[in-house]
């Protein structure tokens, strides 16, 4: 078999033989790893001027790599973290190679050995109450837009939920009687439970009236009734809080994104006295040391006021 012929079976066989298959990887996981492959094998064309159908396994050699992980985090503006993804889903790949063709072998160590690169520890973005209710007044509820977007920062607040998590809610994974709460999956596929807040229902029930949705389809969805992105939800949550730090100027100078709701959450409820045990139950924290770090920053908070 020649190699021109080898590469697309050893691509199809890693994702839906192996990656979906035997490791049962998340629909997270698949996705993000197609998008880097995507992404690496039009990077690989262009610089080799051929068409990505015509990649064979020896044009993805490690300097290829190395030149894509640059691009990726200098030219297409990633950050340290996402350039360590895309590194992630290529050496996985290259792992399973090594498996499968034992010629490619050398090849597959040479960029099985590209590092991680480290990132510096930045400090999580806080926010006070009032900067939370200055952004959650910012939708216009009048309209199906603004109720939705209203919707999902209020659930990112009262749960504490990863983006993705937030966005992968459907009807069914909400109890709307009292006591209400929400089934919430993380990323390692682990549920969870989340108490709701009687504003945060009634929003949702909001949400449902004006654009009803089956028990099983996704809760927040745009006017085509397709999932929202998480880079969608960003890029709206950057103009709102934009809007908001007219009035609200400390919103000024902090970089706020979905997961600053979480942070959010997370000290409010230290502040309000809930044990930390139940906090991190409530936020899916595999490690307590990762929760007592909101109680550090609560006491600093209390401190400096």
């Amino acid at each position: 078999m020649s190699k021109a012929n080898l590469f697309p079976k050893l691509m199809r066989a890693f994702f839906y033989e192996w990656l979906v298959e035997q490791r049962n990887a998340s629909v997270h996981t698949v996705r993000s790893y197609r998008d880097t492959w995507r992404l690496f094998l039009r990077f690989v064309a262009e610089r080799a001027g051929k068409k990505v159908a015509m990649i064979t396994l020896t044009d993805l050699i490690a300097s290829e790599v190395a030149a894509f992980l640059s691009h990726a985090e200098h030219e297409r503006g990633g950050t340290i973290g996402t350039r360590n993804c895309r590194l992630a889903a290529i050496r996985s790949f290259f792992n399973f190679v090594a498996t499968k063709d034992p010629a490619s072998i050398a090849q597959c160590v040479e960029i099985l050995t590209i590092p991680i690169k480290r990132a510096p520890v930045s400090e999580p973005c806080y926010l006070d109450p009032p900067e939370v209710a200055a952004i959650l007044a910012q939708p216009d509820r009048s309209s199906l837009e603004g109720m939705r977007d209203h919707a999902l920062f209020s659930f990112l607040y009262n749960s504490g939920a990863r983006i993705q998590e937030a966005l992968d809610v459907c009807p069914a994974a909400v109890r709307f009687d009292s006591p209400s709460c929400a089934r919430l999956t993380d990323k390692g596929r682990k549920e969870r439970i989340c108490p709701l807040w009687p504003e945060t229902v009634m929003w949702l029930k909001k949400l449902l009236d004006r654009q009803p949705r089956a028990p099983d389809q996704w809760l927040f969805v745009n006017r085509y009734g397709e999932p929202l992105s998480a880079s969608g939800v960003r890029f709206k949550l950057a103009a709102y809080v934009k809007t908001a730090a007219e009035t609200v100027p400390s919103l000024q100078t902090k970089h706020v994104t979905p997961h600053s709701f979480r942070h959010a959450t997370a000290v409010h409820l230290v502040s309000a006295g809930v044990d930390i045990t139940v906090i991190r139950g409530w936020l899916g924290h595999v490690s307590l040391d990762t929760t007592n770090h909101y109680a550090k920053a609560n006491l600093e908070k209390s401190e400096r006021h």
